[in-house]
């Protein structure tokens, strides 16, 4: 079936992931070179769409101000406010009179593959069809119970999910006979109006794929979704001198990569430079208009635009926020002496984060001070400045200045000092 038609939902804030939506919508936070929602909607080009209906709501200047740029994506893209109500079928509901036949109806902010997109397509029959999969980590979602290619039933995140349990990946076809169900969704616990209701009311096809699929709900999940999709681009080399390159690198106009070793993948965004003296190991992401310099290291970490870290700095399994600057001799600590799992906090929750590398999140406009470094796990506020020599052991929140406080005694050395009149 051809569809040419999407409704993309992207007014989520993802509190989750603070503070890297502090400052912007989970939909814009940047993987691989670009944000998640661009990686969407090019995926949902492939698939054949040509004109999507964006619905935004938190942060909405940011979303339309990005995509009013030329984005290199050949579709319409229309902005709609979502209204005062909340939740999944609110947010569907709003296309209502702009959709003109079966459109796919899709979350903006998770990680899918054109050719899911394209089998959904495909096997699309009746009013309604849904995208399932198996995930390796199924705590927290809902399981979908498939009888033939139907929906059986969704069981609401039981204790004991079976390993076997399908998960729904919020991808779908919409007959548009779909908004009478969405509009007369009744309000949830969580006073929000879910399209979860109107699947178990209804008779869902029901697709399962087992291409590849992640809902990003935490920081460190950004990882693995940075990796896949710099796996998907195609090699990018650009101006490179008396540098050693081991592995696949993606550059984009005017970056530079000058004495330095680089193990990829690495994506480097336009304008940036690595060098001279540099190490870059997999898998490593750098946005546009940065500098990574003189004997700094950086490992399987997320760098967003006009980042600079030029002096001995070492960024390992971490993500950077915009606008962020590293005083010489930064060090981000990824690894617990005693080899544990680090854990992080989340909206005042600890959770085992199952890594045992993980360094710091960090928001936009962070200032980092000569020798300041950060313990595993840590996470910093956007706009907020560490002093030099300062050691981050706890979260720091928006706008902090954190300055390390000296007791020093100067006194005179017996025998030494000036002498004479």
């Amino acid at each position: 079936m051809a569809i040419t038609e999407a409704v993309v939902l992207a007014a989520g804030a993802g509190k989750r992931l603070q503070p890297l939506t502090f400052t912007r919508p989970k939909c814009m936070v940047q993987l691989a070179g670009k944000p998640i929602l661009h990686h969407m909607l090019s995926n949902l080009e492939k698939a054949g769409v040509r004109k999507a209906y964006v619905v935004v709501k938190y942060k909405k200047g940011m979303v339309e101000d990005y995509f009013r740029q030329k984005t290199g994506l050949n579709m319409r893209i229309e902005f709609i406010e979502q209204g005062a109500k909340y939740g999944t079928a609110a947010a569907f509901a709003e296309a209502e009179e702009l959709v003109s036949g079966t459109f796919f109806g899709v979350a903006g902010d998770v990680i899918t593959t054109a050719s899911t997109l394209k089998k959904l397509a495909r096997d699309a029959e009746g009013g309604i069809s849904a995208v399932f999969t198996k995930t390796d980590n199924i705590e927290g979602y809902g399981i979908a119970h498939v009888k033939g290619n139907y929906l059986d039933k969704l069981e609401e995140k039981p204790s004991n999910p079976p390993s076997s349990a399908l998960v729904n990946c919020s991808l779908y076809v919409f007959e548009p006979s779909v908004f009478k169900d969405l509009k007369a969704v009744k309000s949830s616990v969580r006073n929000e109006y879910e399209v979860t209701d109107v699947l178990k009311a209804s008779k869902v096809r029901a697709v399962v794929s087992d291409d590849y699929w992640l809902d990003i709900g935490l920081p460190w999940q950004l990882f693995a979704a940075n990796e896949h999709l710099m796996g998907g681009l195609p090699q990018k080399k650009g101006k490179i001198e008396n540098s050693t390159i081991k592995g696949k690198v993606i550059m984009e106009e005017g970056s530079q990569i000058i004495n330095s070793y680089v193990e990829g993948p690495l994506y480097l965004g336009a304008n940036s430079i690595v060098g001279p003296h540099a190490y870059i190991r997999a898998a490593t992401s750098i946005g546009a208009n940065c500098g990574i310099g003189d004997s700094t290291t950086v490992k399987n970490s997320i760098i967003f635009d006009h980042v600079n870290a030029k002096h001995l700095a070492y960024i390992g399994d971490s993500v950077i926020g915009s606008h962020c600057n590293f005083g010489a001799g930064t060090q981000i600590a990824n690894y617990r002496f005693d080899a544990g799992h680090i854990k992080a906090k989340v909206n005042e929750v600890f959770i085992d984060t199952k890594r045992k590398k993980l360094g710091a999140i960090i928001g936009d406009h962070v200032k980092m001070g000569i020798l300041s470094s950060v313990m595993p796990g840590r996470m910093i506020g956007d706009h907020s400045w560490i002093g030099a020599n300062v050691m981050v052991v706890e979260n720091v929140g928006q706008g902090t200045h954190v300055q390390l406080r000296q007791d020093l005694q100067v006194t005179k050395i017996p025998g030494h000092g000036q002498t004479g009149k």
